[in-house]
C-alpha cells in the first residue's frame, strides 16, 4: 500500500512542479515585460523632450537674429519685430507645454539635460529682448515668468543663457559703434589746443553705454565662483574665454573710432579678425 501511495503520489508532485515553474516563468516574463515597457517609455520622453529643445532653440535664434536688426536701447521695440517675435514666442510655450507630462513629477530633473540647450538658448532670446527694451539685466525670476511654472529653470541654464548673451550684445554693439561712427564733441581742454574749438571723436549714449553694460558684465562674471560638483563647471572655462575675447572686441572697436575716429570713412566697420591679446594673470 506504502508503494501504491509512493507511486499515486509522484505524478502529482511532478504536476506541482511543473505549474510551480510555469508560474515562476510566468511572473519573471511579467517582470521582463514590465522592464520593457518602462524603457520604451523612456526612449519615447526623451525623444520627445530632445526634438522639442531642438525646436525651442531654432525658435530663439530667429527671434534673436530679428533683435538684431534693432538699431537703439532702453526704447520698444519696433512694431514688426515685436509682433513677429510674439508669433515665435507663443510656439516656444506651445512646445515647453506639451512636454510638461514628460519633465515633471519624478521625470523633473531626468531629462533635464535633453531639454537644458533648448532652455539655455531661449533665456538668451529672452534676455536680449529684455536688454533692449530696458538696457537691464533679466533676473531669474523674470527669466522663470516666461516659462511655464512646470518647467524647471536651473541656476546652472540660466548663467549659461547669459554668457552667451554677451556675444549678441558684441555683435550689436559693433554694428551700433560703426553706424556712424563716433560724433565731433567741441572741446577747448584738449591738448595742445590753442583755438579753443579743436573738436574730439566721442560716442553716442547707446554706443558708449552698451561698452559699460558689457565691462560690467565682464566683472560680475569674473567674479563668478562655481562649487567644484556643479554640472556647469566643465563649461564654464570656455563660456568665460569667449565672453571676455567677446567684450575685448567691442573694447577695441571703442578704441580705434575714440583715438583716430576722425580719420575713419563713411562706412567704417571695425576689424574684429585680429586676435585678441588678454593677460593672464
Amino acid at each position: 500500500m506504502g508503494t501504491k501511495r509512493s507511486w499515486q503520489g509522484e505524478p502529482l508532485a511532478n504536476n506541482l512542479d511543473i505549474i510551480m515553474e510555469s508560474e515562476s516563468a510566468g511572473s519573471i516574463l511579467s517582470v521582463f515585460e514590465n522592464f520593457r515597457n518602462e524603457l520604451d517609455e523612456h526612449h519615447d520622453r526623451r525623444e520627445r523632450v530632445i526634438k522639442a529643445s531642438r525646436d525651442i532653440t531654432a525658435l530663439s535664434k530667429k527671434i534673436i537674429f530679428a533683435l538684431q536688426r534693432v538699431r537703439t536701447i532702453s526704447t520698444p521695440l519696433p512694431p514688426k519685430i515685436a509682433q513677429e517675435n510674439q508669433v515665435r514666442l507663443d510656439q516656444i510655450r506651445a512646445l515647453f507645454t506639451s512636454i510638461i507630462p514628460d519633465v515633471t513629477g519624478i521625470n523633473s530633473w531626468r531629462y533635464q539635460r535633453q531639454i537644458s540647450g533648448g532652455i539655455q538658448e531661449f533665456i538668451e532670446a529672452i534676455s536680449f529682448d529684455h536688454y533692449l527694451r530696458t538696457q537691464q539685466l533679466i533676473s531669474l525670476s523674470e527669466s522663470q515668468a516666461w516659462l511655464p511654472n512646470e518647467i524647471l529653470l536651473t541656476e546652472e541654464d540660466y548663467l549659461m543663457g547669459l554668457f552667451d548673451l554677451t556675444g549678441e550684445m558684441m555683435r550689436f554693439a559693433v554694428m551700433a559703434l560703426s553706424s556712424g561712427n563716433a560724433t565731433q564733441k567741441q572741446s577747448s581742454e584738449a591738448e595742445g589746443s590753442t583755438d579753443g574749438n579743436k573738436k574730439l571723436p566721442h560716442l553716442s549714449d547707446t554706443q558708449s553705454g552698451i561698452v559699460v553694460d558689457l565691462r560690467s558684465m565682464r566683472a560680475e562674471f569674473e567674479a563668478l565662483s562655481v562649487p567644484r560638483r556643479a554640472n556647469m563647471l566643465r563649461d564654464l572655462v570656455k563660456k568665460v574665454e569667449v565672453m571676455q575675447n567677446s567684450v575685448e572686441k567691442v573694447e577695441r572697436a571703442a578704441y580705434g573710432i575714440l583715438v583716430r575716429g576722425s580719420e575713419r570713412p563713411s562706412g567704417w566697420m571695425p576689424d574684429l579678425s585680429a586676435p585678441v591679446e588678454m593677460e593672464i594673470h
